[in-house]
């Protein structure tokens, strides 16, 4: 069946820049020009205290319920909301504001609407996956107007925090471990969310997060610090954000991690210097939440006026979440540790948010009129499931296909195993925003579905998801979101050794819950927990034909299992639509075409392990080993998946590399192009990916980057010439002076269908 996208997709070098540069200082445009007087004009009727009140970022729940708000609300001191998802109770908080409050400034509401609002898509990182952009834009699309439909102005979204650690839990709402990939998916996500105007009826506006380099934690233990070079930093960590802040992005939420010592909560020249003076950002920065008072725990503020006072000087304009503003801000004015020209600045972004996401025109632009609120929240209809099932197939990768054993066939007994083959709960995985665990399909009722009474599926759980009490604990201490079965681990792996027994072919779904995969949910062991991996020994133990289907959100270890398993499909958390989606991929009806957004280690001793590494003095060579050369000896060196990696049902080709020129000088353009071939017997899609490569600099330059993408549908027997454009920027980068540069000599162009197998071909630069 053919994607409903089109792949003809170019994706030229040019789309972001990486030059970090301050920016030429943009001329306001006649809308801004209006919103900055009107702001100007509202700022000199407010009190100090209103002023304040604006700043504070307040979450509706048990520390604040909405009876207190109210009385906060009559007063001025609220600005915006969050985790408040229902157009019902929305509007009696509006409708407080224009009612009782003495200026009437509109509140605007906020959520977490990472990958889905009512309608949950693939995780970020599966969406990454899809290598698609026409994919992310139904998706960021879709999620922006389920979000207007309820009533919310702003998403915490996109998170573009690289990362090349799987150990940490908020990998799944990252796009992966490469600068490249994630700041195009940024840049997307920012543009369909937002539309052509955050003011339009079906479009909010977004919060790029987490600022900055919170992926790059070390150990990748939660909230940890980060010490980082400003070659790395600026070379790799900062594009996304700059990136997504270019694409328009109207909030900024800063990352609670420490930046070389200094929180970045507190880090006057990440939010002021960098944020405001060189990237001329005009929006909002938003605390991430509680931060203000944890910078008593960093170790830079002595007591909370202090921790205030540090963080609106910085740079912080919301406070999330903490009555810190509203307490200190007052007295630190009186005695002029903070100015009444900080506070006026900080008040004029959010006022200037809510001129552009239209508020000022009209307090309930998304709410409609009264008596149009949705009967039932939660309706079917209210649901975009075929866009759903869409995308999640896209995100599915083609891990292992030994002897073809997939796509499987619709008829005989089908085994369906595991404690994730039937969790409506687990397949939406974390931060699933307003989504609804009942309305999600899981893998059993998905396969299910699609063979009806032409094949006998079999079901057994085989065992909990894991059987550590401790983490059975951890997972289910906000929600009751791991069901644990009180039977003996023994009990359920027979229960499950019998139903494989009786069978042709075994599907098993094991991997992660999604709060394993979630922020504070930092592993050490990145393997499928102990009780799945002892499910999956007895059940192979039977000898039956074995398909894994993985979920999770993050890189696995799963070398044991590579070695078990016939085929294995990675599915991520795929979403509402999940259970319909991986089974189109089990049973053929949908030709996967997922690739890797990250690398998948053999052992999490390996880590860091990323495709982008800078080479070594003395590197391994893998055909001719060397004692003294940078490896481990006790393992294979090479990465169990490599970055970009993905099979397909059908089989592609590449030519070689060809290039329009031998040189390129100046400011000039190079192409570099090759034929792909569908040369199996079944229509589908491949990635074609470019990589670059500088072998000698003033630096030591990574041993390949990725620097454009190319998802290309061909029919079997079928050719496509595909092009790239290599300009000057995509040869540039940080030198040791922190100038960016481009320096003469040799490059290397790179293009295959993983970061891997590729066809190489050399230029000169002049």
């Amino acid at each position: 069946m053919k994607s409903m996208f089109p792949y003809a997709l170019i994706l030229p070098l040019t789309l972001f820049s990486t030059t970090l540069f301050a920016e030429p200082i943009p001329h306001p445009s006649q809308s801004e020009q209006q919103r900055d007087q009107f702001v100007t004009s509202l700022l000199k009727k407010m009190t100090l205290d209103e002023k304040i009140g604006q700043l504070r970022l307040i979450s509706v729940g048990p520390d604040t319920p909405k009876s207190v708000i109210k009385q906060m609300i009559e007063k001025g001191q609220v600005g915006a909301i969050f985790n408040t998802v229902t157009r019902s109770d929305i509007r009696v908080m509006q409708d407080q504001v224009m009612q009782l409050s003495r200026l009437k400034i509109p509140l605007f509401f906020a959520y977490d609407v990472v990958h889905g609002q009512r309608t949950i898509f693939p995780i970020p990182l599966g969406l990454a996956a899809t290598w698609d952009t026409q994919a992310v834009t139904s998706v960021g699309r879709v999620s922006a107007l389920e979000a207007a439909q309820d009533g919310l102005n702003m998403t915490w979204a996109p998170m573009v925090d690289v990362s090349h650690e799987p150990r940490w839990g908020r990998n799944s709402e990252g796009f992966g471990e490469d600068t490249y990939l994630t700041s195009i998916m940024g840049k997307t996500m920012v543009e369909a969310m937002q539309g052509k105007d955050p003011a339009d009826r079906n479009s909010v506006m977004t919060s790029v997060k987490h600022f900055a380099l919170y992926g790059a934690v070390e150990g990748g233990r939660e909230y940890n610090s980060v010490d980082m070079s400003s070659q790395q930093m600026f070379q790799h960590y900062l594009p996304p954000y700059q990136t997504a802040l270019q694409a328009g992005s109207g909030g900024v939420m800063v990352s609670l991690n420490s930046i070389n010592g200094v929180p970045a909560t507190a880090n006057h020249w990440l939010l002021t210097d960098l944020l405001r003076h060189q990237w001329h950002f005009k929006g909002i920065t938003v605390s991430d939440h509680g931060a203000i008072k944890e910078l008593i725990n960093h170790g830079v503020a002595s007591d909370p006026a202090d921790a205030v006072r540090i963080a609106i000087k910085a740079g912080i304009d919301m406070s999330m979440s903490d009555q810190y503003y509203s307490q200190y801000l007052p007295g630190l004015v009186k005695k002029g540790a903070v100015t009444s020209a900080e506070i006026d600045n900080a008040a004029r972004h959010v006022l200037n948010v809510k001129y552009d996401m239209g508020l000022f025109r009209d307090a309930y632009s998304h709410l409609g009129p009264v008596g149009s609120d949705p009967k039932d929240t939660n309706a079917e209809d209210r649901l975009h499931r075929q866009e759903a099932r869409q995308v999640a197939a896209q995100s599915i990768v083609l891990l292992k296909n030994w002897h073809h054993i997939l796509p499987l066939q619709k008829q005989g007994t089908i085994a369906v195993i595991g404690p994730l083959a039937d969790s409506q709960r687990d397949i939406m995985g974390s931060w699933s925003a307003a989504g609804v665990a009942q309305q999600s399909i899981t893998l059993l009722q998905g396969m299910r579905e699609a063979v009806g009474s032409s094949a006998t599926l079999l079901y057994a759980k085989g065992s909990n998801i894991t059987d550590n009490s401790k983490v059975q604990a951890f997972l289910n201490l906000y929600e009751p979101a791991v069901t644990v079965d009180q039977r003996s681990p023994q009990q359920l792996r027979d229960e499950a050794v019998a139903v494989a027994k009786k069978a042709d072919v075994v599907v098993m779904a094991v991997g992660e819950s999604q709060g394993m995969a979630h922020e504070a949910s930092s592993r050490t062991d990145i393997r499928i927990p102990k009780a799945q991996r002892e499910l999956i020994d007895a059940v192979k133990a039977t000898g039956k034909p074995l398909v894994l289907v993985l979920m999770n959100g993050r890189a696995l270890d799963i070398t044991q299992q590579d070695g078990q398993a016939d085929g294995i499909l990675e599915t991520w958390f795929s979403g509402t639509e999940g259970g319909h989606a991986i089974s189109d991929i089990l049973f053929g009806d949908q030709n996967p075409s997922g690739k890797l957004p990250v690398t998948f280690p053999r052992s999490v001793g390996q880590l860091p392990l990323y495709y982008n590494h800078l080479p070594t003095g003395r590197p391994y060579d893998f055909t001719h080993p060397n004692k003294y050369t940078s490896h481990y000896f006790d393992i294979n060196n090479s990465p169990l998946y490599p970055f970009g990696y993905g099979l397909s049902y059908t089989d592609f080709t590449l030519s070689p590399v060809t290039l329009s020129s031998p040189t390129m000088t100046g400011h000039h353009t190079l192409a570099a192009s090759v034929m792909v071939t569908n040369s199996g017997k079944r229509a589908g899609a491949t990635v074609v990916q470019l990589y670059l490569h500088d072998p000698v600099a003033s630096l030591s330059r990574p041993v390949k980057e990725l620097k454009g993408f190319q998802k290309v549908w061909l029919q079997p027997g079928q050719s496509k010439t595909v092009t790239f454009t290599i300009d000057k920027n995509a040869l540039s980068f940080w030198n040791q002076e922190m100038k960016w540069v481009v320096e003469p000599g040799q490059f290397e162009v790179m293009i295959g269908t993983d970061s891997v197998h590729t066809q190489i071909k050399s230029f000169t630069y002049q």
